[in-house]
């Protein structure tokens, strides 16, 4: 068992039956997908399972599970997703796969926000590997980005894989890519890029994860973290 798939048997461990359990995207989300689909064959488990994108929609489908759209639940008990970056404080950066609108809005929406992750996400700070994925309307980029360069941000628009155009979100936002000063606090940026018009949605996920699992060769640490805000009461 190597270390996403050690990480995602333990995140399974923790849904129950009749769970409304939120997934993410990418190749860790799918350890614990096909995970999942084989505890609901073999042990009869039963959940209602919300996607985050389509990929996920569909591959959960074909593990079996039964997949609802968003606007058929009002909360969930468990979302469960990886991560590109994870903080010594838990904050996360996302989005490298362009889901952003929906990953949070899934992660705000949830008791629980499981992330699932191995050593080679750990930073000292976020933004140390990676940009700051930020949605933009796509007629707003050359306001917003003044505003940005404001408060420190320098990037461009991400291009497409075949780099003759630029990336679309799945929500249909672009997407910049945006480096900021070392010195900023995540929760300040945080702060800031949720104040700026034109701004769809960004990649720093601040005081929304409440469990993070990470493997390292074959041994896993689990941070329980106390979430100060959480939209679900």
């Amino acid at each position: 068992m190597n270390d996403k798939e050690l990480v995602a048997h333990y995140a399974v461990g923790l849904v129950a039956e009749g769970m409304v359990v939120g997934l993410g995207t990418g190749s860790t989300a799918n350890c614990f997908i096909m995970e999942l689909g084989m505890r609901s064959r073999e042990k009869g488990l039963r959940v209602t399972i919300v996607a985050s994108s389509e990929v996920s929609k569909h591959f959960a489908q074909q593990q079996g599970l039964v997949v609802v759209e968003f606007d058929q639940v009002s909360q969930l008990d468990l979302y469960v997703d990886g991560a590109d970056e994870v903080s010594p404080d838990s904050t996360l950066l996302k989005g490298q796969g362009a889901d952003l609108v929906r990953e949070k809005l899934l992660a705000t929406a949830s008791k629980e926000f499981i992330v699932l992750a191995d050593a080679s996400k750990l930073v000292d700070r976020i933004g140390q590997r990676f940009a700051i994925p930020i949605e933009v309307m796509p007629f707003a980029w050359q306001l917003l980005k003044n505003q940005l360069e404001a408060i420190g941000g320098h990037g461009e628009l991400r291009q497409n894989p075949a780099k003759n155009g630029f990336a679309l979100s799945s929500h249909g936002s672009l997407i910049a890519d945006v480096s900021f000063d070392s010195s900023i606090p995540a929760k300040a940026l945080n702060d800031s890029l949720n104040s700026i018009s034109g701004i769809v949605e960004h990649g720093i996920f601040n005081d929304l994860a409440t469990t993070v699992l990470i493997a390292n060769q074959g041994q896993m640490e689990v941070r329980k973290i106390s979430r100060a805000f959480n939209a679900v009461k």
